[in-house]
């Protein structure tokens, strides 16, 4: 993952989630599960690391909304 951007923490309340799952579809039911509590960036790009198990994703929230 790349190094997070400091405008996504300037606030209380914006988190940055970094989530690992066994497979896309248990990936992207988190993300969607998380955008009905939180304001969130969405659907997050979807990662496959050479080695390592399942897939990941970084999804920035808003935890004040």
């Amino acid at each position: 993952m790349e190094p997070i951007d400091p405008i996504h923490l300037d606030e209380p309340g914006l988190i940055v989630l970094d989530i690992t799952a066994t497979d896309e579809a248990t990936l992207q039911a988190a993300a969607e599960e998380l955008g009905r509590h939180w304001a969130t960036s969405g659907t997050p790009r979807v990662r496959r690391v050479p080695g390592e198990p399942g897939v990941t994703a970084r999804l920035y929230a808003d935890l004040r909304r």
